[in-house]
């Protein structure tokens, strides 16, 4: 899963940042802020609705 700010977010979850893995959550429908330090690209996403 590669997934880029500005982007709105396909599923509810919190967002690892691929630069630095800060996180980021977000809900399904909003767009992707960056990260805490900047960066754009995010790799992984956990903590979605029904997994944990």
């Amino acid at each position: 899963m590669v997934a880029h700010a500005g982007e709105k977010a396909q599923k509810t979850g919190v967002f690892h940042c691929a630069t630095c893995d800060a996180k980021v959550s977000v809900k399904e429908g909003e767009k992707i802020p960056k990260c805490p330090n900047g960066h754009t690209r995010f790799d992984t996403r956990t903590h979605e609705p029904g997994n944990k």
